[in-house]
């Protein structure tokens, strides 16, 4: 049953995708807001009494309503799981949106590239260049692939016998370790705790995808040697091995305000172009189909024994 939600939701998502805004994350994030404006003393332990606020009532309901829908009709239950995952899932929003910074790219069109990635990453690129735009827009990528798909599923997968927990567990794991990053003393440190422990076995899942789908020895080198320079570890698995297994070179120096701001170099070989960033959506969407072909054999396993 968890296959075929999976399956259902991934169909819904790439026939309907959603659009920013996010009406709901903008909801969601609006009450992390008003917690850390609330409850922020800078303590350690203020921080882990609000992640609880903030998520576990959340994961209460979303299993209520599973419990009680699957006591009515599994077929219910069912439906429950793909409505939450195809609201959880939502890369392929992200991915149109890398699509169009290429096109812009291909078209010489940079001042409208740069205010597409500046909306999508919330940062400032108005002064990128084309090879920044490029190699900027593959990192964000390749991140809103595990955040917002590989870590998603693993997690629904893990913890289906409680319907959609897992999938809603890693989202708002993810987003409170986001957004209480810069919180003022020590507030943020049990969200960022929290997360690298959630997110430390899928993010290592996700670099071996990309590893599969391309250059396997460059990936796994880049993955080794560079990964843990990157300021968010986690996050510098996924980039050094997608980096390697596409064999370009992602971080490296941004313009940003006039002033050049250095990141640890990841991968190997050519600083990558606008057509990269088409590669490096087809390398997930290759690796996403070996997770799917992964869980159908494991349902047809299950069906012979």
């Amino acid at each position: 049953m968890a296959f075929l939600s999976v399956l259902a939701a991934m169909a819904l998502e790439h026939l309907r995708p959603l659009r920013q805004p996010l009406s709901y994350y903008r909801s969601y994030g609006r009450f992390t807001q008003w917690l850390e404006r609330r409850f922020n003393a800078g303590e350690y332990s203020h921080g882990a009494i609000v992640w609880a606020l903030a998520v576990l009532p959340l994961l209460a309901g979303v299993w209520l309503v599973f419990a009680l829908l699957d006591g009515i009709s599994p077929i219910l239950g069912w439906m429950w799981n793909v409505v939450v995952l195809y609201f959880t899932l939502g890369f392929k929003y992200f991915s149109d949106t890398a699509e169009q910074i290429a096109r812009l790219l291909r078209a010489g069109d940079i001042e409208d590239a740069r205010t597409r990635l500046d909306a999508w990453r919330g940062g400032d690129a108005s002064q990128f260049s084309a090879d920044e735009l490029a190699r900027v827009a593959i990192e964000q990528v390749m991140a809103a692939s595990h955040r917002q798909m590989f870590g998603v599923l693993f997690w629904f997968v893990l913890l289906s016998s409680l319907g959609p927990v897992g999938a809603v567990l890693f989202r708002s794991a993810s987003i409170l370790a986001r957004r209480w990053e810069n919180a003022t003393g020590l507030f943020g440190g049990f969200a960022r705790r929290v997360f690298h422990a959630i997110n430390w076995l899928p993010a290592r899942l996700t670099a071996l995808t990309y590893a599969v789908v391309g250059n396997f020895e460059d990936a796994t080198y880049c993955w080794r040697t560079q990964a843990s320079a990157w300021p968010e570890p986690e996050e510098g698995v996924v980039l050094a091995a997608g980096a390697g297994a596409m064999g370009i070179r992602l971080g490296q120096g941004v313009n940003v305000g006039g002033e050049t701001v250095w990141r640890p170099e990841l991968g190997t070989g050519q600083p990558p172009e606008a057509d990269c960033i088409d590669s490096a959506i087809s390398m997930i969407w290759r690796g996403l189909a070996i997770w799917l072909a992964t869980g159908l054999l494991v349902v047809i396993a299950g069906w012979i024994s």
